[in-house]
């Protein structure tokens, strides 16, 4: 039997109570299901990265960029559901991709995105869903070697769509959702042979 396929699961807030967090969870719960699957949940949160600075790196590398480093070098693949800040990605997400892009001396170049396997999703109180922040993501992830799937979900009027137990209520949004995960989980079963 083969080693499971690990998934790093990030949410781009930083709030408690997070919609985005919700989905993460709800659409990781979903890959969890379907065997063979082991989550990494990293939390913006608790890691609390100060703001990218080349100073900085050169002076100290951070510990917990480090961290988030080891977990995302570790991992297979990524599951990022984004908040939408003014029409794109917030800052919390974009610091911690530039932090995780920065080269160390033991590392190759970009080994944190390079040929892992990516998926988005992302929730939002608004109509859209937070789609517009999502395309940037994409863009981002893109451009430093994350092969991204074709399959996202905007999940829209975010503060209605969960029941108590951070289930989708309506079965299109769970449907959705859980697509997102499965082609996720199922392409990086393909991706390893």
């Amino acid at each position: 039997m083969s080693d499971p396929i690990r998934i790093a699961i990030i949410s781009g807030s930083l709030r408690k109570g997070s919609y985005n967090t919700t989905l993460a969870r709800y659409i990781g719960k979903h890959m969890e299901s379907m065997g063979g699957v082991e989550l990494d949940e990293i939390s913006l949160r608790e890691l609390d990265l100060p703001m990218f600075s080349e100073d900085l790196e050169a002076e100290h590398f951070p510990e917990k960029a480090i961290e988030l480093k080891k977990l995302l070098i570790a991992s297979d693949a990524m599951l990022i559901t984004c908040p939408e800040y003014n029409g794109s990605i917030t800052a919390a997400l974009k610091n911690a991709i530039d932090w995780a892009s920065r080269p160390r001396p033991d590392e190759e170049p970009l080994e944190c995105f390079k040929g892992k396997v990516g998926a988005l999703s992302a929730a939002s109180p608004g109509a859209l869903g937070g789609l517009r922040g999502m395309r940037h993501v994409r863009q981002i992830l893109a451009g430093i070697q994350v092969l991204m799937i074709p399959a996202e979900y905007a999940l829209g009027k975010a503060h209605e769509a969960f029941d108590g137990g951070g289930d989708l209520k309506e079965e299109f949004a769970a449907n959705m959702a859980k697509n997102v995960g499965t082609q996720l989980v199922e392409t990086t079963k393909k991706m390893r042979g």
